[in-house]
């Protein structure tokens, strides 16, 4: 008996310590890949930052143009039309120009109907047919849109709500086009309504496919219920940031990154109605509220704060673009205005307007406000990262909060991976709602429910139903399959630059450098702040003797480019580096919208592009590419087919 109870005994401890090596072997393991996935974030989120620092500087050169090249230039007539705040000036004319009623709905069309004032039902009726692929037609697109303006127009900049014992408001972050997220809230938490009020932090639009369709939701439910849906403007609610197709910051990323810019989207889904419809989507956004307060003590708003936030002051201020600084108005004798080329002032609603020059000085904290992220460090400096906002730390929020007695900030702007994330002592929370943000499994989507305790409790999603059969492995190995493509197509483009990085480390020519030279070149050149000797393995297949042959390295990215006959091959890396910017001025100069621009206004697109890069393209290669893509000899070039054209392909997706 006592025999027995021994092996007993033995036989337990053996499967005591066979169960902690499996647990520390499974903990190991857990920690390796959540290494590795951090490096793959990593990579996302560099090149996603690097491409909107290079936008906004894009931006910034089209500012220089507009305020130190003579009207009569042409690189500045070129580009003059964007920064207008309104062809149409006077609230009658907008009516007018934006009238529905002489378009009529065929009897071919299957879409929904809708009737005015909008309804419950209504609204429902619209979930459930975009819910079905539907389109709906462009009278009502228009209709609501217009509807919407007029709210919109009587609304606070910072919204103050209040949150009872008997119901929880829902905080919702970036969406960014995707409605499957939108409609996966929308099922697991309950439709808008007067006992269900949400909050939707901004960035709707942009990278996904169905951006339109998410706005036409949400001011849908907010015209139904004006007082219980609350809209704060991100900083993609702007027709600047629109205009730009792919995701930010990655080129020629069409497998990893490639997503809808907004303004493409509503021209491919309305071809004869979508200038107007974006017209007027530019006149919703410059009048979409800035934050909210909850009770008085929770503070919503997209990007965050700085140093200098003042919410007195922000309630007063509107604007138009965050990417153009307002124009100073001057105040003539006889006291007319005097606005330069901007043409009549339109009336602002509240006390400021940004057409003054005490908003030169409050501007900035528009900009802080939906750009700006926080960090770990005391101070507020400078977003190099972004290219626009701040960084600030845990000393301003705890002066900034302290001033206007809040207990809590929740903004969104940053994809995290669990959807949501605390930092400066739980006092800054960030909530993001798009999940697979970056790719199939790389983030959960998330929103908040909050009670009169102003406690958030996280409710987290996966939208997509295959992510959701995929193991921890295989959803990091997707991740890492794409983000190591989009990296090399990177180092690709700037295969140039980064020999003449390496070669710097060469002063015998031997074609072979050490890694820390190599990582060292490589992070000089590319500047996305990436632990490139951990990745070393990921990118270079072998080394001798812990020396890279850089020659062979560059021909062993696995990447193909077109096939194109021109004189000056240097253009074409030019192209493939600056593709984004390259587009964002096509569709700059494609005034009417049409997707042709004359080669005339593509040599035109390559003399602002050489102007903003501060470098020199010869007439002779501009035409000589022109005639390589104008594949029909019509002397026009389809802006859709030449990006495409330049498309580069990564053998190593294929093989």
């Amino acid at each position: 008996m006592g025999c027995g109870m021994g092996k007993s005994s033995l036989q337990e401890k053996k499967s005591i310590r066979a169960a902690l090596l499996i647990q520390r072997w499974y903990r190991q393991y857990v920690a390796r890949l959540e290494m590795r996935r951090r490096c793959t974030w990593n990579i996302f989120q560099s090149i996603e930052y690097a491409g909107e620092q290079d936008q906004i500087k894009l931006y910034s050169f089209f500012g220089f143009l507009m305020d130190h090249f003579t009207p009569a230039s042409s690189e500045r007539n070129l580009i003059s039309h964007i920064f207008r705040e309104n062809e149409i000036c006077r609230d009658t004319e907008w009516e007018r120009y934006f009238c529905y009623k002489d378009i009529e709905v065929p009897d071919s069309y299957t879409g929904p109907h809708l009737t005015f004032p909008m309804t419950f039902c209504g609204v429902s009726k619209l979930v459930e047919a975009f819910k079905q692929k539907q389109q709906l037609h462009a009278r009502y697109v228009l209709q609501i849109l217009g509807e919407t303006w007029r709210l919109l127009r009587i609304l606070p900049n910072i919204n103050h709500v209040s949150v009872c014992q008997t119901k929880e408001i829902t905080i919702c972050g970036d969406l960014h086009g995707q409605l499957e997220d939108l409609l996966l809230i929308f099922y697991k938490n309950g439709l808008p309504s007067s006992e269900k009020p949400y909050i939707f932090n901004g960035d709707f639009v942009d990278r996904g496919k169905s951006s339109l369709e998410i706005l036409l939701i949400l001011f849908g439910f907010l015209l139904v219920y004006p007082n219980d849906l609350h809209l704060n403007r991100g900083n993609h609610e702007d027709h600047i940031v629109n205009l730009r197709s792919l995701k930010s910051g990655t080129n020629l990323i069409h497998f990893v990154f490639a997503r809808y810019g907004f303004t493409k989207e509503i021209l491919g889904k309305y071809r004869v109605h979508g200038k107007k419809i974006l017209k007027l989507l530019q006149k919703i956004f410059s009048w979409l509220p800035l934050a909210t307060v909850i009770n008085d003590k929770v503070l919503v708003v997209h990007g965050g704060i700085s140093n200098s936030t003042d919410l007195n002051v922000l309630s007063n201020l509107q604007y138009v673009s965050v990417l153009r600084p307002p124009k100073v108005v001057h105040q003539t004798l006889n006291g007319n205005r005097n606005e330069g080329d901007n043409g009549p002032a339109e009336g602002r609603r509240r006390v400021r307007s940004l057409t003054n020059h005490s908003s030169l000085k409050t501007f900035p904290q528009i900009v802080n406000l939906l750009w700006s992220d926080p960090m770990p460090q005391n101070g507020c400096i400078s977003n190099e990262v972004r290219g626009g906002g701040c960084y600030w730390g845990p000393d301003v929020t705890e002066e900034v909060l302290g001033r206007h007695n809040l207990q809590l900030l929740i903004r969104s702007h940053e994809c995290k991976q669990d959807g949501y994330e605390f930092c400066h002592n739980r006092r800054v929370l960030t909530i993001f709602s798009a999940s697979n943000y970056y790719e199939v499994g790389s983030n959960r989507g998330a929103y908040i429910r909050m009670g009169a305790d102003l406690v958030p409790h996280f409710i987290q999603y996966q939208a997509s139903r295959t992510c959701r059969d995929l193991t921890l492995r295989q959803r990091y190995n997707i991740q890492k399959r794409s983000a190591l493509r989009a990296l090399r197509e990177q180092l690709f483009v700037h295969k140039s630059d980064l020999i003449r990085a390496y070669r710097e480390f060469d002063p015998h020519h031997t074609g072979k450098i050490s890694m820390r030279h190599w990582a060292s070149a490589t992070e000089t050149v590319l500047k996305l702040g990436l632990p490139w000797r951990v990745l070393r393995s990921q990118l270079v297949s072998r080394t001798h003797y812990g020396m890279v042959d850089y020659q062979q390295w560059i021909k062993e990215l696995s990447i193909t480019e077109p096939k194109l006959e021109v004189s000056d091959t240097s253009i074409l890396e030019t192209m493939y580096k600056n593709h984004s910017n390259l587009e964002t001025i096509f569709r700059i100069i494609d005034t009417d919208h049409s997707g042709l621009i004359s080669l005339e206004e593509f040599r035109q697109t390559w003399k602002l592009l050489s102007s903003h890069l501060k470098m020199e393209i010869s007439d002779k290669a501009i035409t000589d590419l022109a005639h390589s893509i104008d594949f029909n000899k019509d002397g026009s070039i389809d802006i859709n087919e030449f990006m495409e054209a330049f498309r580069l392909v990564d053998l190593s997706a294929h093989g």
